[in-house]
Protein backbone atom coordinates (compact mmCIF):
# COMPACT_ATOMS: atom_id res chain seq x y z
CA UNK A 1 0.00 0.00 0.00
CA UNK A 2 0.91 3.52 -0.45
CA UNK A 3 1.54 5.13 2.93
CA UNK A 4 1.89 8.87 3.48
CA UNK A 5 2.85 10.02 6.89
CA UNK A 6 3.04 13.74 7.83
CA UNK A 7 5.34 14.30 10.98
CA UNK A 8 8.90 12.26 11.75
CA UNK A 9 8.79 12.62 15.58
CA UNK A 10 8.15 9.75 17.99
CA UNK A 11 4.85 8.57 16.51
CA UNK A 12 5.62 9.06 12.67
CA UNK A 13 9.05 7.35 13.25
CA UNK A 14 7.44 4.38 14.72
CA UNK A 15 5.04 4.63 12.40
CA UNK A 16 7.96 4.16 9.58
CA UNK A 17 9.79 1.38 11.82
CA UNK A 18 6.30 -0.63 11.59
CA UNK A 19 4.81 0.05 8.49
CA UNK A 20 8.13 0.12 5.94
CA UNK A 21 8.77 -3.53 7.69
CA UNK A 22 5.32 -4.74 6.63
CA UNK A 23 6.53 -3.73 2.71
CA UNK A 24 4.29 -1.08 2.59
CA UNK A 25 5.52 2.28 0.31
CA UNK A 26 6.16 4.41 3.16
CA UNK A 27 6.65 7.98 2.07
CA UNK A 28 7.20 10.59 5.01
CA UNK A 29 6.81 14.34 4.47
CA UNK A 30 8.77 16.64 7.46
CA UNK A 31 9.85 20.13 7.62
CA UNK A 32 13.27 19.24 9.32
CA UNK A 33 15.58 18.12 6.83
CA UNK A 34 18.00 16.74 9.33
CA UNK A 35 15.37 14.98 11.31
CA UNK A 36 13.85 13.15 7.55
CA UNK A 37 17.54 12.17 6.17
CA UNK A 38 17.94 10.66 9.52
CA UNK A 39 14.90 8.66 9.05
CA UNK A 40 15.10 8.03 5.60
CA UNK A 41 18.66 6.51 6.65
CA UNK A 42 17.18 4.32 9.15
CA UNK A 43 14.15 2.80 7.31
CA UNK A 44 13.06 1.74 3.72
CA UNK A 45 11.03 5.12 3.04
CA UNK A 46 11.19 7.69 1.14
CA UNK A 47 10.24 11.66 1.92
CA UNK A 48 10.36 15.15 1.39
CA UNK A 49 10.93 18.07 3.10
CA UNK A 50 7.97 20.27 3.40
CA UNK A 51 5.01 20.95 4.98
CA UNK A 52 2.55 18.37 4.86
CA UNK A 53 -0.42 21.00 4.88
CA UNK A 54 0.67 22.59 1.69
CA UNK A 55 -1.62 21.65 -1.18
CA UNK A 56 1.96 22.01 -3.71
CA UNK A 57 3.75 19.48 -1.63
CA UNK A 58 0.67 16.95 -1.35
CA UNK A 59 0.07 17.17 -5.50
CA UNK A 60 3.67 16.85 -5.67
CA UNK A 61 4.14 13.67 -3.88
CA UNK A 62 0.78 12.46 -5.80
CA UNK A 63 -1.46 12.34 -2.62
CA UNK A 64 -4.27 11.04 -4.73
CA UNK A 65 -2.89 7.53 -5.22
CA UNK A 66 -2.47 7.51 -1.90
CA UNK A 67 -4.24 4.48 0.12
CA UNK A 68 -3.66 5.79 3.74
CA UNK A 69 -2.88 9.35 4.57
CA UNK A 70 -1.48 9.40 8.58
CA UNK A 71 -1.12 12.87 10.11
CA UNK A 72 0.64 12.92 13.39
CA UNK A 73 2.30 16.00 13.77
CA UNK A 74 2.83 17.64 17.36
CA UNK A 75 0.04 20.41 15.93
CA UNK A 76 -3.46 18.84 15.45
CA UNK A 77 -4.67 21.59 13.42
CA UNK A 78 -2.09 20.77 11.01
CA UNK A 79 -3.26 17.24 11.62
CA UNK A 80 -6.68 18.27 10.70
CA UNK A 81 -5.84 20.60 7.86
CA UNK A 82 -3.59 17.87 6.45
CA UNK A 83 -5.92 15.27 5.78
CA UNK A 84 -8.60 17.03 4.97
CA UNK A 85 -6.61 18.26 2.22
CA UNK A 86 -5.40 14.87 1.13
CA UNK A 87 -9.26 13.58 1.28
CA UNK A 88 -10.02 16.42 -1.19
CA UNK A 89 -7.49 15.52 -2.93
CA UNK A 90 -7.76 12.01 -3.66
CA UNK A 91 -6.34 9.99 -1.16
CA UNK A 92 -8.07 6.99 -0.16
CA UNK A 93 -8.17 7.13 3.70
CA UNK A 94 -7.25 9.36 5.88
CA UNK A 95 -5.89 9.69 9.98
CA UNK A 96 -5.57 12.80 12.07
CA UNK A 97 -3.89 12.21 15.36
CA UNK A 98 -5.47 14.91 17.60
CA UNK A 99 -4.69 15.71 21.50
CA UNK A 100 -6.28 18.92 22.24
CA UNK A 101 -9.62 17.37 24.93
CA UNK A 102 -11.06 20.28 23.20
CA UNK A 103 -11.14 18.61 19.85
CA UNK A 104 -11.33 14.99 21.24
CA UNK A 105 -14.41 15.76 23.00
CA UNK A 106 -15.93 16.14 20.33
CA UNK A 107 -14.63 13.37 17.90
CA UNK A 108 -17.42 11.38 16.35
CA UNK A 109 -18.79 14.63 14.87
CA UNK A 110 -15.02 16.05 13.78
CA UNK A 111 -14.90 12.62 12.24
CA UNK A 112 -17.85 12.77 10.08
CA UNK A 113 -18.03 16.46 9.33
CA UNK A 114 -14.29 16.82 8.13
CA UNK A 115 -14.68 13.16 6.17
CA UNK A 116 -12.00 11.84 8.04
CA UNK A 117 -11.85 7.98 8.50
CA UNK A 118 -9.89 7.63 11.48
CA UNK A 119 -9.17 10.31 14.29
CA UNK A 120 -6.48 9.09 17.52
CA UNK A 121 -5.62 10.14 20.80
CA UNK A 122 -2.89 8.37 22.24
CA UNK A 123 -3.52 10.14 25.96
CA UNK A 124 -7.07 8.97 25.64
CA UNK A 125 -6.32 5.55 24.92
CA UNK A 126 -3.35 5.64 27.24
CA UNK A 127 -6.72 6.53 29.75
CA UNK A 128 -8.59 4.18 28.83
CA UNK A 129 -5.69 1.42 29.27
CA UNK A 130 -4.84 3.16 32.99
CA UNK A 131 -8.87 2.78 33.94
CA UNK A 132 -8.87 -0.76 32.60
CA UNK A 133 -6.41 -2.18 34.66
CA UNK A 134 -7.51 -0.61 37.42
CA UNK A 135 -10.42 -2.82 37.55
CA UNK A 136 -7.99 -5.80 39.05
CA UNK A 137 -5.41 -4.78 41.36
CA UNK A 138 -3.14 -8.61 40.60
CA UNK A 139 -2.74 -7.81 36.69
CA UNK A 140 -0.03 -6.12 34.97
CA UNK A 141 -1.98 -5.22 32.24
CA UNK A 142 -6.03 -5.73 30.41
CA UNK A 143 -6.88 -5.11 27.31
CA UNK A 144 -10.63 -5.32 26.15
CA UNK A 145 -12.68 -6.84 23.22
CA UNK A 146 -16.26 -7.77 22.15
CA UNK A 147 -17.58 -4.06 23.13
CA UNK A 148 -15.23 -4.69 26.66
CA UNK A 149 -17.45 -8.13 27.37
CA UNK A 150 -14.25 -10.14 27.21
CA UNK A 151 -10.88 -9.09 28.94
CA UNK A 152 -7.48 -9.96 28.11
CA UNK A 153 -5.89 -10.12 31.59
CA UNK A 154 -1.69 -10.40 32.14
CA UNK A 155 -0.97 -11.99 35.40
CA UNK A 156 1.96 -12.91 37.40
CA UNK A 157 2.31 -16.24 39.08
CA UNK A 158 4.29 -16.03 42.65
CA UNK A 159 5.69 -18.96 43.85
CA UNK A 160 2.61 -19.69 46.59
CA UNK A 161 0.27 -19.17 43.96
CA UNK A 162 -2.74 -22.14 43.63
CA UNK A 163 -2.03 -22.29 40.31
CA UNK A 164 1.65 -23.27 40.49
CA UNK A 165 2.00 -26.59 38.88
CA UNK A 166 -1.35 -26.69 37.18
CA UNK A 167 -1.60 -27.54 33.47
CA UNK A 168 -3.78 -26.16 31.14
CA UNK A 169 -6.62 -29.92 30.98
CA UNK A 170 -6.52 -29.07 34.73
CA UNK A 171 -7.05 -25.24 34.44
CA UNK A 172 -9.83 -25.91 31.94
CA UNK A 173 -11.67 -28.26 34.12
CA UNK A 174 -11.50 -26.07 37.18
CA UNK A 175 -12.11 -22.64 35.18
CA UNK A 176 -13.79 -23.75 31.99
CA UNK A 177 -14.85 -20.16 31.26
CA UNK A 178 -11.62 -18.79 31.49
CA UNK A 179 -8.61 -19.56 28.86
CA UNK A 180 -4.95 -19.12 29.21
CA UNK A 181 -3.84 -17.41 25.82
CA UNK A 182 -0.13 -16.86 26.32
CA UNK A 183 2.70 -17.46 28.66
CA UNK A 184 5.87 -15.59 28.76
CA UNK A 185 8.83 -17.92 30.80
CA UNK A 186 12.12 -16.74 30.51
CA UNK A 187 11.01 -13.96 28.21
CA UNK A 188 10.09 -16.19 25.42
CA UNK A 189 6.26 -16.00 24.25
CA UNK A 190 4.66 -19.15 24.22
CA UNK A 191 1.17 -20.39 23.13
CA UNK A 192 0.53 -23.44 25.45
CA UNK A 193 -1.07 -26.91 24.42
CA UNK A 194 -3.20 -28.89 27.04
CA UNK A 195 -0.26 -30.28 28.93
CA UNK A 196 1.48 -27.25 29.23
CA UNK A 197 2.49 -27.02 32.98
CA UNK A 198 2.17 -23.44 34.43
CA UNK A 199 5.31 -22.72 36.48
CA UNK A 200 6.19 -20.18 39.49
CA UNK A 201 7.21 -16.18 38.00
CA UNK A 202 5.44 -17.85 34.42
CA UNK A 203 3.42 -14.44 33.10
CA UNK A 204 -0.01 -15.40 31.76
CA UNK A 205 -2.66 -14.09 29.93
CA UNK A 206 -6.02 -15.45 30.64
CA UNK A 207 -9.42 -14.26 28.45
CA UNK A 208 -13.03 -14.26 29.77
CA UNK A 209 -16.03 -12.31 30.33
CA UNK A 210 -15.52 -9.65 33.30
CA UNK A 211 -17.55 -11.17 35.82
CA UNK A 212 -16.16 -14.58 35.54
CA UNK A 213 -12.44 -13.02 35.55
CA UNK A 214 -13.20 -11.85 39.07
CA UNK A 215 -14.37 -14.99 40.43
CA UNK A 216 -11.06 -16.18 38.96
CA UNK A 217 -9.31 -13.95 40.79
CA UNK A 218 -11.15 -15.12 44.21
CA UNK A 219 -10.49 -18.54 43.56
CA UNK A 220 -7.06 -18.88 43.14
CA UNK A 221 -6.75 -16.39 46.48
CA UNK A 222 -6.21 -12.59 44.26
CA UNK A 223 -9.10 -11.29 46.40
CA UNK A 224 -7.76 -8.08 46.79
CA UNK A 225 -9.53 -5.24 47.90
CA UNK A 226 -10.87 -2.90 44.94
CA UNK A 227 -8.75 0.09 44.14
CA UNK A 228 -10.58 3.08 46.11
CA UNK A 229 -7.80 5.73 45.76
CA UNK A 230 -5.39 6.97 43.49
CA UNK A 231 -2.27 9.49 43.30
CA UNK A 232 -1.42 10.94 40.16
CA UNK A 233 1.76 12.83 39.64
CA UNK A 234 1.32 15.09 36.85
CA UNK A 235 -1.58 16.77 35.45
CA UNK A 236 -1.25 16.32 31.66
CA UNK A 237 -3.62 15.50 28.95
CA UNK A 238 -3.42 11.99 30.27
CA UNK A 239 -4.34 12.35 33.99
CA UNK A 240 -7.13 14.74 32.46
CA UNK A 241 -8.80 11.74 30.57
CA UNK A 242 -7.95 9.43 33.73
CA UNK A 243 -10.10 12.07 35.90
CA UNK A 244 -12.45 12.18 33.42
CA UNK A 245 -13.32 8.47 33.29
CA UNK A 246 -13.18 8.16 37.14
CA UNK A 247 -15.84 10.82 37.64
CA UNK A 248 -18.12 7.86 37.44
CA UNK A 249 -16.27 5.52 39.56
CA UNK A 250 -15.87 4.99 43.50
CA UNK A 251 -12.09 5.52 43.06
CA UNK A 252 -10.75 8.91 44.66
CA UNK A 253 -7.75 10.66 42.74
CA UNK A 254 -5.78 12.82 44.02
CA UNK A 255 -3.25 15.17 41.24
CA UNK A 256 0.14 16.53 42.29
CA UNK A 257 0.43 19.01 39.41
CA UNK A 258 4.13 21.08 39.17
CA UNK A 259 2.50 23.99 37.18
CA UNK A 260 -0.04 26.31 39.11
CA UNK A 261 -2.04 27.79 36.61
CA UNK A 262 -2.71 23.72 35.17
CA UNK A 263 -3.57 22.62 38.64
CA UNK A 264 -6.44 25.66 38.89
CA UNK A 265 -7.61 24.33 35.81
CA UNK A 266 -7.74 20.72 36.74
CA UNK A 267 -9.49 21.65 40.40
CA UNK A 268 -12.25 23.45 38.42
CA UNK A 269 -12.64 21.23 35.47
CA UNK A 270 -12.70 18.05 38.01
CA UNK A 271 -14.43 19.43 41.85
CA UNK A 272 -14.75 15.90 43.04
CA UNK A 273 -10.64 15.49 42.82
CA UNK A 274 -7.71 16.74 44.53
CA UNK A 275 -5.35 18.99 43.18
CA UNK A 276 -2.30 19.81 44.88
CA UNK A 277 0.02 22.58 43.43
CA UNK A 278 3.25 21.21 44.34
CA UNK A 279 6.92 19.13 42.84
CA UNK A 280 5.37 15.49 42.78
CA UNK A 281 9.24 14.47 41.93
CA UNK A 282 10.03 15.57 45.54
CA UNK A 283 9.77 12.58 48.04
CA UNK A 284 9.10 14.97 51.00
CA UNK A 285 5.84 16.01 49.35
CA UNK A 286 4.37 12.66 48.15
CA UNK A 287 5.50 11.30 52.27
CA UNK A 288 3.97 14.54 53.32
CA UNK A 289 0.26 14.18 51.55
CA UNK A 290 0.34 10.44 52.72
CA UNK A 291 1.60 8.35 49.31
CA UNK A 292 1.83 4.72 51.25
CA UNK A 293 -1.82 5.31 52.28
CA UNK A 294 -3.02 4.94 48.56
CA UNK A 295 -4.48 1.74 46.95
CA UNK A 296 -2.95 3.09 43.59
CA UNK A 297 -0.36 5.53 42.06
CA UNK A 298 0.46 6.87 38.62
CA UNK A 299 3.61 8.14 37.25
CA UNK A 300 2.13 10.43 34.29
CA UNK A 301 5.16 13.17 34.13
CA UNK A 302 6.56 14.06 30.52
CA UNK A 303 9.81 13.12 31.54
CA UNK A 304 11.00 9.57 31.48
CA UNK A 305 13.68 9.05 33.82
CA UNK A 306 11.18 11.15 36.71
CA UNK A 307 8.27 8.31 36.31
CA UNK A 308 10.56 5.40 36.97
CA UNK A 309 11.95 7.06 39.77
CA UNK A 310 8.75 7.71 41.13
CA UNK A 311 7.11 4.41 40.51
CA UNK A 312 10.33 3.22 42.07
CA UNK A 313 9.49 5.23 44.95
CA UNK A 314 6.08 4.44 45.28
CA UNK A 315 6.70 0.26 45.34
CA UNK A 316 9.15 0.70 47.74
CA UNK A 317 6.58 2.72 50.08
CA UNK A 318 4.30 -0.05 49.74
CA UNK A 319 1.55 0.87 47.06
CA UNK A 320 0.55 -2.38 45.19
CA UNK A 321 -0.57 -1.05 42.24
CA UNK A 322 1.48 1.29 40.35
CA UNK A 323 1.29 2.61 36.79
CA UNK A 324 3.92 4.30 34.90
CA UNK A 325 4.26 6.17 31.63
CA UNK A 326 7.15 5.70 29.63
CA UNK A 327 7.59 7.51 25.82
CA UNK A 328 10.46 6.33 24.56
CA UNK A 329 10.26 2.33 24.46
CA UNK A 330 13.41 1.84 24.05
CA UNK A 331 14.13 2.24 27.41
CA UNK A 332 11.97 -0.48 28.83
CA UNK A 333 14.55 -3.03 27.54
CA UNK A 334 16.74 -1.25 30.63
CA UNK A 335 13.59 -2.14 32.69
CA UNK A 336 13.81 -5.62 33.24
CA UNK A 337 15.43 -5.91 36.25
CA UNK A 338 13.40 -2.68 38.08
CA UNK A 339 10.56 -3.77 40.22
CA UNK A 340 7.90 -2.02 37.50
CA UNK A 341 5.44 -4.49 35.80
CA UNK A 342 2.02 -1.90 34.44
CA UNK A 343 3.94 0.29 31.99
CA UNK A 344 1.72 2.67 29.31
CA UNK A 345 3.38 3.55 25.78
CA UNK A 346 1.16 6.06 24.41
CA UNK A 347 3.74 5.92 21.54
CA UNK A 348 3.32 1.97 21.12
CA UNK A 349 -0.87 2.58 21.63
CA UNK A 350 -1.31 4.81 18.27
CA UNK A 351 1.02 2.34 15.84
CA UNK A 352 -0.91 -0.44 17.17
CA UNK A 353 -4.23 1.62 16.38
CA UNK A 354 -3.16 2.81 13.00
CA UNK A 355 -1.31 -1.07 11.99
CA UNK A 356 -4.66 -2.12 13.12
CA UNK A 357 -6.57 0.34 10.95
CA UNK A 358 -4.06 -0.32 7.90
CA UNK A 359 -4.18 -4.03 7.88
CA UNK A 360 -7.96 -4.02 7.58
CA UNK A 361 -8.13 -1.69 4.53
CA UNK A 362 -4.72 -3.41 3.23
CA UNK A 363 -7.47 -6.68 2.81
CA UNK A 364 -10.96 -4.53 2.51
CA UNK A 365 -12.89 -7.77 0.66
CA UNK A 366 -11.63 -10.48 2.90
CA UNK A 367 -12.34 -10.93 6.87
CA UNK A 368 -10.90 -7.96 8.10
CA UNK A 369 -8.63 -6.98 11.34
CA UNK A 370 -10.96 -5.26 13.36
CA UNK A 371 -8.63 -5.11 16.56
CA UNK A 372 -5.10 -5.14 16.94
CA UNK A 373 -2.67 -5.73 20.48
CA UNK A 374 0.85 -6.38 20.64
CA UNK A 375 2.29 -8.42 23.90
CA UNK A 376 5.44 -9.55 25.05
CA UNK A 377 8.08 -6.97 23.26
CA UNK A 378 5.97 -7.63 20.49
CA UNK A 379 6.60 -11.55 20.38
CA UNK A 380 2.62 -11.74 20.26
CA UNK A 381 -0.34 -10.64 18.30
CA UNK A 382 -3.75 -10.25 19.41
CA UNK A 383 -6.14 -9.62 16.49
CA UNK A 384 -9.94 -9.68 16.15
CA UNK A 385 -11.54 -10.59 12.91
CA UNK A 386 -14.79 -10.53 11.11
CA UNK A 387 -15.87 -13.20 9.19
CA UNK A 388 -17.27 -13.06 6.15
CA UNK A 389 -19.21 -15.49 3.75
CA UNK A 390 -16.80 -16.48 1.07
CA UNK A 391 -13.90 -17.24 4.14
CA UNK A 392 -12.46 -21.23 3.74
CA UNK A 393 -12.78 -21.14 7.34
CA UNK A 394 -16.74 -21.13 7.38
CA UNK A 395 -18.72 -24.01 8.25
CA UNK A 396 -15.81 -26.15 9.52
CA UNK A 397 -15.40 -27.99 13.04
CA UNK A 398 -12.38 -26.02 14.16
CA UNK A 399 -10.74 -29.90 14.84
CA UNK A 400 -10.45 -30.17 11.09
CA UNK A 401 -9.54 -26.74 10.08
CA UNK A 402 -5.21 -27.40 9.60
CA UNK A 403 -4.30 -24.32 11.79
CA UNK A 404 -1.05 -23.25 12.37
CA UNK A 405 1.29 -23.77 14.81
CA UNK A 406 1.40 -21.53 18.02
CA UNK A 407 -1.90 -20.31 16.68
CA UNK A 408 -4.90 -20.17 19.25
CA UNK A 409 -8.70 -19.15 18.61
CA UNK A 410 -9.35 -17.47 21.99
CA UNK A 411 -13.35 -16.76 21.29
CA UNK A 412 -15.81 -16.12 18.97
CA UNK A 413 -18.64 -13.82 19.23
CA UNK A 414 -22.08 -14.35 17.32
CA UNK A 415 -24.32 -11.64 17.68
CA UNK A 416 -24.57 -11.11 21.25
CA UNK A 417 -23.51 -15.00 21.96
CA UNK A 418 -20.37 -15.27 23.04
CA UNK A 419 -18.19 -18.42 22.53
CA UNK A 420 -15.30 -19.80 23.76
CA UNK A 421 -14.65 -22.64 21.16
CA UNK A 422 -13.56 -26.03 21.32
CA UNK A 423 -13.23 -28.17 18.43
CA UNK A 424 -16.54 -28.95 17.44
CA UNK A 425 -17.34 -25.28 16.72
CA UNK A 426 -17.77 -23.86 13.52
CA UNK A 427 -16.96 -20.28 12.71
CA UNK A 428 -19.92 -18.63 10.94
CA UNK A 429 -20.33 -15.61 8.24
CA UNK A 430 -20.47 -12.38 10.62
CA UNK A 431 -18.85 -14.07 13.93
CA UNK A 432 -16.14 -12.04 14.99
CA UNK A 433 -13.10 -14.15 16.00
CA UNK A 434 -10.02 -13.64 18.20
CA UNK A 435 -6.85 -15.08 17.63
CA UNK A 436 -3.59 -15.15 19.02
CA UNK A 437 -0.44 -15.67 17.51
CA UNK A 438 3.41 -15.35 17.51
CA UNK A 439 3.01 -15.16 14.03
CA UNK A 440 3.35 -11.76 12.67
CA UNK A 441 1.45 -9.90 9.43
CA UNK A 442 -2.06 -11.54 9.49
CA UNK A 443 -3.59 -9.59 7.46
CA UNK A 444 -7.04 -12.21 6.69
CA UNK A 445 -8.20 -14.94 9.31
CA UNK A 446 -7.33 -17.28 6.03
CA UNK A 447 -3.39 -16.86 7.84
CA UNK A 448 -4.40 -19.18 10.25
CA UNK A 449 -4.08 -22.01 8.32
CA UNK A 450 -1.81 -23.91 6.46
CA UNK A 451 -0.69 -24.13 3.38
Amino acid sequence: MKIVIVGGGKVGEKLCAELSHEHNDILLIEKDEEKLDQLMNKFDITGIVGNGASIEIQQEIGVDTADVFIAVTEMDEINLISSVLAKNLGATYTVARVRNPEYSNHQSVLKESLGLSLIINPELSAARDIVRVLKYPSALSAESFAADRVNLVEVEINEDSKLVGVDLREFRQKFGSILVCMSIRNDEAIIPSGNYQIQANDRIFITGEATDMMRFFKVIGNNEKSIRSTLIIGGGRIAYYVLKALKQSKIKATVIELDRERAQYLSEEFPNATVIHADGSDHEILEEYGLEDFDSFMSLTGVDEENLVMSVFARHNGVKKVITKMSRVEILKILTSVPLRTIITPKQIVANEIIQFVRARANIQGSNVEALYRLADNQVEVLQFRVTRNSKVCNIPLFQLKIKPNVLIAYIMRGQELIFPNGNDQLMPHDRVLVVTTARMFEDLEDILMQ
